[in-house]
């Protein structure tokens, strides 16, 4: 069903919803709220706190508005029971319009940074004198473009009576179970009337959900276990006599998983293996010795990575490691000159190993005798492009490293389609990093230590959560906060980043950051996977109550790279008991797989797996949060529909019409 067969959605409108990949009435219902506003009570100001959101009654006393300044504004004079109030609208001049003298409901974030009495920037407003839209609990979802809270709420409901929500779990199963409608969980989701209505419709989504994904990889699991047709002759001496080329012992966790890698490849299958790891556990020194097996066989090896950063960066640790074997590294900024050779090197089986970005996986490149591959950071590649390069060569060994620690329990779960190694122990050379939340009054402590850090020759990160800062004007942008730094630390070379740069102009900074060109680096989540900087001893993160336990993790694993004692601070912009708890369990722990356990309980099991994974397999679910118990569910129930007479064709068709990212496999 069309978008514009909805009220109110033109065609602009609709091409807004394309951005947030939603295209018909059916995928505006999946697209589920990233939280919600609970306006279920009234808050008095004396009874709020520094960055709590809160609806509040005041009464208007005067409005200012100002056409003519930096970021024009409309500003309103408020006070209840003589605590004065001020809320301030920056670039929307048609709120002069719309606040006069009188009493309102304020919604939105409590900021009292001056001393002098409460703000609100940007707050949702009602007048009190009519009945009133500022109740219950609201709905928030992603938006792109023109689109506001208002145009999807009001979209999503219209949808809600014209898609039939039909669950694809038999009739039978659902009612052994009592299980609720699905038509019924969506309303609840979308349109809660209490915390339980988004508890229970959330849960009833997520296992129809997992039910779907479980069940299609169980179909793919079915067939993925191919004959072998490349034979090894490489011997443990041989193995061993490369892993001695390290200047430092393997742990017990990497010599397992080299085992199992050697194991695998002498199997009478095709390896198809994901090696899991924490940060700086050692997964490429494994994944060599693997691509080591290939070579030294006779075969050809590749390696994909998910950014020129870090493809350069293999790149030039294949060359120190395997110096017996041509390797190239391909990627799209690679001249074309260039490109040709190496494509004709690969062709012809005088490069032995490749490493690249997506240009390794284009149509052209062909290999000669291709027998291994290795995907790095999987998280950020989609089933059909692991399938694709798997594909350049016949029954090609697979091996795809993760550094985001996932419970096992979860991972066998998630990964159906996969076996599962893991290294949970570190080499002995790595320092702990030691982790402190920081409050606002010790940001200019903060900075005087950042200066000394730079003259003393370390480097900083400062990561912030979006390249431009929200409407309420509580998160740190990376633009604002590079012109902050530069101001209140001239003498400090520092350097901005963001996902919106050019290739060419992100690796560009990177390299020069790399080369100690820069003393400090200002960039959004890019820098998560890929960045090797040993001379980085201290990472800093605004807003750090917006990340997932285990993005801040990885986060973290970007200093502590080198022979230095390294720091991470954690700024939060909303100081809220929450927060502080989520945010403890990174300071007290620097063991991922414990704190991924924690971010699943305190999360949820959607949002985990979701942010992960986001534009990848479960991008529609991403936003749920629900207890993990409903993956659970979903496997039983997978597990008893796949146990009597069900279509299973029909299911993976089904699944991979949700799943796109799934169809190039299912279907095949």
């Amino acid at each position: 069903m069309q978008l514009t067969s909805l009220r109110f959605v033109s065609e602009k409108r609709e091409k807004d919803f394309n951005k947030l990949n939603i295209y018909s009435c059916e995928q505006l219902v999946r697209h589920y709220p990233r939280d919600y506003l609970d306006l279920s009570c009234v808050t008095m100001l004396k009874d709020a706190y520094h960055n709590d959101v809160i609806l509040t009654l005041c009464e208007v006393l005067n409005v200012e508005v100002n056409r003519y300044a930096r970021r024009p504004f409309v500003k309103a004079l408020c006070q209840q029971n003589g605590c004065m109030f001020t809320a301030i609208w920056f670039n929307q001049m048609y709120m002069a319009t719309k606040v006069d003298r009188g009493e309102y409901l304020f919604y939105g974030r409590v900021q009292n940074k001056y001393g002098f009495g409460c703000q609100m920037v940007n707050p949702q407003i009602e007048r009190a004198d009519r009945n009133s839209v500022l109740k219950g609990f609201i709905p928030v979802y992603s938006l792109s473009g023109s689109l506001t809270q208002g145009i999807v709420r009001t979209a999503v409901r219209q949808s809600l009576k014209k898609v039939p929500l039909l669950s694809h779990i038999p009739a039978p199963i659902q009612k052994k179970y009592k299980l609720m409608p699905l038509a019924e969980a969506h309303y609840k989701l979308h349109c809660p009337q209490s915390r339980e209505d988004i508890k229970q419709g959330s849960e009833r989504i997520a296992i129809e959900e997992y039910f779907l994904l479980i069940s299609a990889f169980k179909v793919i699991k079915g067939g993925r276990e191919e004959a072998r047709l490349n034979a090894y002759t490489v011997t443990r001496e041989d193995v061993n006599s490369f892993i001695s080329r390290y200047q430092f012992e393997f742990t017990e966790g990497q010599k397992s998983a080299v085992g199992t890698i050697f194991d695998c490849v002498h199997s009478p299958h095709k390896m198809n293996m994901l090696l899991q790891g924490d940060v700086g556990s050692g997964k490429t020194a494994v994944a060599f010795a693997g691509i080591y097996m290939a070579v030294k066989s006779g075969y050809q090896a590749v390696m994909l990575a998910p950014t020129e950063v870090l493809a350069r960066q293999n790149g030039e640790l294949l060359k120190r490691y395997f110096p017996d074997y041509e390797s190239a590294v391909l990627t799209g900024s690679t001249p074309a000159a260039e490109k040709r050779e190496i494509k004709k090197a690969v062709a012809s089986g005088k490069c032995s190993i490749l490493c690249g970005t997506h240009a390794v996986i284009q149509g052209d490149v062909q290999f000669a005798r291709l027998a291994f591959a290795v995907c790095d950071e999987q998280h950020r590649f989609g089933v059909a492009q692991r399938s694709s390069l798997s594909e350049k060569g016949d029954c090609c060994d697979v091996l795809i490293m993760s550094a985001t620690p996932i419970p096992r329990t979860l991972s066998l779960i998630f990964y159906g389609d996969l076996d599962v190694a893991t290294i949970k122990d570190k080499p002995r050379s790595r320092q702990d990093i030691s982790t402190a939340i920081i409050p606002e009054r010790k940001y200019n402590d903060m900075y005087k230590y950042i200066s000394e850090q730079a003259r003393e020759g370390n480097q900083t990160y400062f990561v912030c959560p979006k390249i431009e800062g929200d409407d309420e004007g509580t998160v740190m942008s990376v633009t604002e906060l590079f012109e902050d730094l530069r101001a209140k630390m001239p003498r400090v070379r520092i350097a901005l980043l963001h996902g919106k740069m050019k290739d060419k102009q992100k690796n560009g900074i990177m390299q020069a950051f790399k080369n100690r060109e820069y003393d400090c680096l200002v960039s959004t989540t890019v820098i998560e996977v890929g960045v090797d900087v040993p001379n980085a001893t201290t990472m800093i993160i605004y807003n750090a109550e917006r990340f997932g336990l285990s993005q801040l993790h990885q986060l973290r694993g970007r200093v502590g790279r080198g022979d230095k004692k390294s720091y991470c601070f954690l700024l939060m912009g909303a100081d809220t008991a929450e927060a502080r708890e989520r945010l403890n369990v990174i300071k007290n722990s620097t063991d991922g797989f414990e704190i991924a356990e924690a971010d699943l309980k305190l999360r949820g099991g959607g949002d985990f797996m979701g942010t992960r994974q986001s534009g990848k397999i479960l991008s529609e679910i991403k936003n749920l949060k629900f207890p993990v118990e409903a993956v659970f569910t979903a496997k039983a129930l997978s597990d008893e529909a796949f146990s009597g007479a069900f279509d299973t064709a029909e299911l993976a068709r089904i699944a991979a019409e949700r799943y796109e990212s799934l169809k190039d496999v299912v279907l095949n």
